[in-house]
This record gives structure tokens, C-alpha cells and sequence, in this order.
């Protein structure tokens, strides 16, 4: 009888455990905007450091960086660094696609979706260099500012992202 009180209340706190965990993530709102409405996030002048990455849930090396994008907002304070990653999916997927890969994939950095088709447009207002091919990253702070057309190492993102915090 003993044996299997300790057993109900093993199973009992073992699935709250489980409980808590699963409710530990919540998904972020996506926000769907116009390039106008993106620009003010290309151009903070905070005390802090932003990385602004470009990319689509249909691009194979935009999927396979996420996670190291992930692992930045996961281990710095919101206040040293921010993760906003935007989505170039196209607007009558962001429901069926756009919102169910966020979930599926627990992502924790803030997602904006730009709804502007006008691309030869804007693609030269975040960076001239840039073809308009993904994925693309702009990280930036009050004094410095760096455009990449190009997936990342997570090593690699980690010392790009170390350059920025060293110098301040």
C-alpha cells in the first residue's frame, strides 16, 4: 500500500512536471507589417544590441540558423540584446505556415512579418549592398552597424555578436 502511494504521487508530480514545462513556452504574437512599419525597427537608437534577420520557413538555410538565433535570445537579457526575426513568407501562408512553424518550433525571439510585396523598394532601404537573397542579418547598436547576405555558424554568429558587445 505504501509502495504504491509513493508510486500515484511519483506519476502525480512527474506529469505536473511535464505540465509546468509545456507551459513554460507561449507563442508569440506575430506581427504583420508594411515596410514603413519595419523601418523604425531597422533604425533603434537604444542601449542595446539588435540583430534584425531576413528569412522564409521555405528556406532550407534560413530554418537550419534559427536555432542559433534562438540560443542568443534564450541567453542574453532582452536589455543587452534583442532577437527580432522577419519573416519574408508570403502573406497568405502566414497562417498556414508561418504561425504553425512558430509553435512547432517553440520560437521564443520576437517574429514580424513584413506584408509588402514592393521589394525592389525596400530591399535597398535596409541595406544597398543587399541582392534580396535569404537569409540576411543586420546587426547593430548606437555606434556600430554590419549587414550580412549570408547564413551563419552558430560559432559564427556568437563571434559576430561578440564584436558588437566587446566594443561598447
Amino acid at each position: 500500500m505504501k509502495n504504491l502511494i509513493l508510486l500515484i504521487l511519483f506519476v502525480f508530480y512527474g506529469c505536473n512536471d511535464q505540465k509546468t514545462i509545456a507551459q513554460e513556452y507561449k507563442p508569440q504574437e506575430l506581427t504583420i507589417v508594411d515596410f514603413e512599419e519595419l523601418k523604425p525597427y531597422l533604425n533603434k537608437n537604444e542601449d542595446k544590441t539588435y540583430i534584425i534577420n531576413f528569412w522564409a520557413t521555405w528556406c532550407a538555410p534560413c530554418v537550419k540558423e534559427l536555432p542559433y538565433f534562438e540560443d542568443i535570445t534564450k541567453t542574453y537579457n532582452t536589455n543587452q540584446v534583442e532577437v527580432i526575426l522577419v519573416s519574408l513568407d508570403f502573406p497568405k501562408q502566414f497562417e498556414s505556415k508561418l504561425k504553425p512553424f512558430i509553435v512547432s518550433k517553440k520560437i521564443q525571439s520576437r517574429v514580424i512579418a513584413l506584408n509588402d510585396m514592393d521589394m525592389n523598394t525596400w530591399i535597398p532601404q535596409v541595406d544597398e549592398s543587399w541582392s534580396g537573397a535569404i537569409p540576411a542579418t543586420i546587426i547593430f547598436n548606437k555606434t556600430k552597424r554590419k549587414f550580412y547576405e549570408k547564413s551563419f555558424t552558430e560559432r559564427e554568429l556568437q563571434n559576430e555578436l561578440q564584436q558588437f558587445l566587446n566594443q561598447k
